[in-house]
């Protein structure tokens, strides 16, 4: 299997590093966290650079690529730690995509595209952990207009989001559906969360909804594996940027008149940071050729992928810290901050125990070794 790159995907890589250490620098990201987590004009600018319509076809004004080009773009964003939520814009292009009305996908896909509008899950609601078959949000039709009613936890940029794709049942079964902000929506207890990014807490009373899809469950499970994908691959690049970080200082800290790079048991906790991240790569390329898998396939890969995930980031971001002593987890320097998104990440979409049980329970007898 060819690993390599084209050079389009190149230069798509080359055009959002140039970026990131240009617009989005460490000290950027420091204030756009100190304002609140989310930074419009960063988002415009991405919307601008065309990241915001990835997914979308070209039909509906977007660039119309594949997983591979938004692993590449994750990747480079994940070295600088981005704050405001890329990802839900494409697991909103791609829910639509699949299962909208024609309606519905011309309404808001160019809109997305564009970054005129900024759509995210609001999936999560309390005491659900990470089923995703469990909701409380109710939806009803009256006289041929929706509305949901229910309340949504960890909503990202909920405040700042013009549309939420909402879970809710209806007589038992669930749906999605698309809510716009508007009247019957209240974003309450807006906060940063540990990794700095913005989050709240969004009330639907009777708000006017647009029915999205009653196969809900199967919508959900896409976007969500779509999300999952893009972490997998972020979390690469912001492991690749921790061990950057973390080998640079070893060489300029100095123990007993050496720098400590020189010590062979540090040496051998680099190494394993390193095979960690390759680990961890090696799976965001499984997970991203997997996205366009049948259904039960590819969430059975997302999760085999979110659990070395897991593991990766936990040990890489540890030992980092480790390594780096007391100045690892001042707010003042970088590691801090790549330490604490790399925690998040390990939890977002499922954490690794979440994800071993599924993969645990859809083994074989004979784990395909024997025939």
């Amino acid at each position: 299997m060819d690993f390599d790159f084209s050079d389009e995907q190149e230069q798509l890589r080359d055009a959002v590093r140039k970026w990131v250490d240009k617009a989005y620098t460490f000290d950027d990201r420091r204030r756009i966290v100190a304002d609140g987590g989310f930074s419009p004009s960063v988002y415009q600018s991405l919307a601008e650079l065309g990241l915001s319509g990835l997914y979308v076809q070209e039909a509906y004004g977007g660039m119309d690529m594949g997983p591979v080009e938004g692993m590449v773009v994750m990747e480079e964003l994940g070295r600088g730690m981005l704050l405001e939520p890329l990802s839900h814009a494409w697991m909103a292009a791609a829910v639509l995509q699949a299962f909208a009305s024609e309606d519905l996908k011309h309404d808001w896909l160019p809109r997305i595209a564009s970054g005129e509008a900024l759509m995210v899950l609001a999936q999560q609601e309390r005491g659900n952990r990470y089923a995703l078959h469990t909701c409380r949000t109710t939806a009803v039709n009256n006289q041929g207009h929706w509305f949901v009613s229910g309340h949504k936890s960890l909503v990202p940029a909920s405040d700042h989001a013009h549309a939420f794709i909402v879970p809710a049942m209806v007589q038992g079964q669930l749906a999605l559906f698309v809510v716009p902000r508007a009247e019957g929506i209240q974003t309450r207890h807006n906060y940063v969360s540990q990794d700095g990014s913005r989050m709240g807490e969004v009330f639907f009373e009777n708000a006017p909804a647009q029915l999205l899809s009653l196969q809900g469950l199967a919508g959900l499970q896409l976007g969500v594996d779509v999300g999952i994908a893009a972490l997998c691959a972020e979390a690469v690049g912001l492991m690749e940027k921790t061990l950057s970080i973390t080998v640079e200082y070893m060489n300029t800290r100095k123990q007993f008149g050496v720098a400590i790079a020189a010590f062979q048991a540090l040496q051998h906790r680099v190494a394993d940071m390193k095979m960690e991240l390759e680990l961890g790569r090696s799976m965001s390329y499984y997970a991203t050729l997997k996205l366009n898998a049948p259904a039960d396939e590819r969430t059975l890969a997302l999760s085999r992928a979110k659990w070395q995930i897991g593991q990766s980031t936990r040990h890489v971001g540890q030992e980092a810290v480790q390594l780096h002593g007391g100045i690892g987890v001042t707010d003042e320097y970088i590691i801090s901050h790549c330490f604490k998104r790399l925690t998040q990440m390990e939890m977002t979409w499922g954490d690794s125990l979440h994800h071993l049980a599924h993969v645990s329970n859809h083994m074989q007898d004979t784990a395909g070794v024997f025939a």
